[in-house]
């Protein structure tokens, strides 16, 4: 083939694979840039603990001697020893409207994962349902928000070209937030509130927020165990989640309730949409990047959900309607007037049947794939 791969180990070819989506995105309304400074820090073993459990390649695709795509390839070591699998995964796929590029990568993805004698390849995955998993196969016409991917329809073609078939799907919905808490929301607010010795915790700062951070996110590691790819956090790498995005979150769009001893029960994180300033920044907090994302959070009319979760003993007993009659207030209060629900997984029946019986429509619809290494 005329297409060459080429492992990414110099600064500059690392900084290539970072920055090439721009160049192939170019000109792509819906495409928002990462930030940066978040891309460099991810990119980095001494600095993104997840490399410590997992081997890894970077890969860049050259056609005709010029840069053509990239794709990343993860053997979460730690995942697979818990589950019993033997699965690399592959991630961060990019290249032009050519399926050679895209054959070139994922053959190269699947040999090294093969010499490594793993007996499926899936994705994209990263190293954990926290990063931006699946290609978008249904809502192309729709701006991509933050932790979430964004490819032309081509992409998934050429994937399943190369033999791959459906792993599992997400959906994102869409949905109206109401201009006043329905009475039952209200009523179950209430009750669960009053019966329960249970309390909301709401924040006016991030200075307020910081000490609920590890609690909520260890938390999410026990709410979060069985599902699909997700890896549990250690303390340091809650340190660094938290980094990355606490200097975007909106406190006021972070809910918690506790037991009474105090600890975290349930969680609910939002936050306003800033793709519209991360787009105007093009992706650089600095100078004065920083400035379009907060003014974006300003304007926006869109809450995006990023994260919840609620401990088993708890479910079913009302939490979601405190939380959710709660986070109606506080959205309305901000000026927002609509939902993106994040990436759901399809079976996740109870979430999506919450989601539509108010009203949500999926409008997004990502796929995993996978298949097996035959070396």
């Amino acid at each position: 083939m005329s297409v060459k791969i080429h492992e990414a180990l110099s600064r500059k070819q690392k900084r290539l694979f970072i920055h090439l989506p721009a160049r192939i995105h170019k000109g792509h309304s819906n495409w928002v840039p990462p930030i940066y400074m978040d891309e460099r820090t991810y990119f980095n073993p001494r600095k993104n603990k997840s490399f410590q459990y997992a081997d890894t390649i970077l890969l860049l695709a050259y056609k005709d001697a010029r840069p053509a795509g990239r794709i990343m390839g993860i053997i979460n070591k730690r995942y697979n020893e818990s589950h019993g699998e033997s699965h690399a995964r592959f991630s961060f796929l990019e290249c032009w409207d050519d399926p050679e590029i895209a054959t070139a990568l994922l053959r190269a993805v699947e040999e090294w994962a093969g010499k490594k004698g793993m007996e499926r390849l899936v994705g994209p995955l990263g190293f954990s349902d926290k990063d931006p998993q699946g290609l978008l196969i249904v809502g192309f016409d729709e701006p991509n928000v933050i932790a979430t991917t964004c490819n032309f329809p081509y992409l998934p073609g050429f994937v399943e070209k190369n033999g791959f078939g459906k792993e599992v799907d997400l959906v994102v919905y869409k949905l109206d937030i109401p201009e006043q808490v329905p009475d039952i929301y209200q009523r179950i607010h209430d009750r669960v509130l009053s019966r329960n010795n249970l309390i909301i915790r709401e924040f006016k700062n991030k200075k307020e927020l910081k000490p609920a951070i590890r609690p909520v996110l260890s938390l999410m590691n026990e709410t979060f165990q069985d599902i699909y790819g997700y890896d549990k956090m250690t303390g340091k790498e809650m340190d660094d989640f938290a980094s990355r995005y606490l200097p975007m979150l909106d406190p006021s769009l972070i809910k918690v309730v506790e037991n009474d001893r105090r600890e975290p029960v349930a969680f609910l994180i939002g936050m306003p949409d800033l793709s519209d300033g991360i787009r105007k920044s093009r992706g650089y907090i600095l100078p004065i990047g920083i400035f379009h994302i907060l003014r974006a959070g300003k304007k926006t009319k869109q809450l995006n959900l990023l994260l919840g979760g609620i401990m088993e003993d708890h479910r079913n007993h009302g939490l979601d309607a405190v939380m959710g009659t709660r986070m109606i207030k506080s959205a309305r209060k901000a000026g927002l007037e609509y939902v993106d629900s994040h990436v759901e997984l399809e079976t996740n029946k109870k979430v999506r049947a919450e989601m539509e019986s108010m009203g949500g429509k999926v409008y997004k619809r990502y796929r995993i794939f996978q298949k097996p290494i035959r070396m």
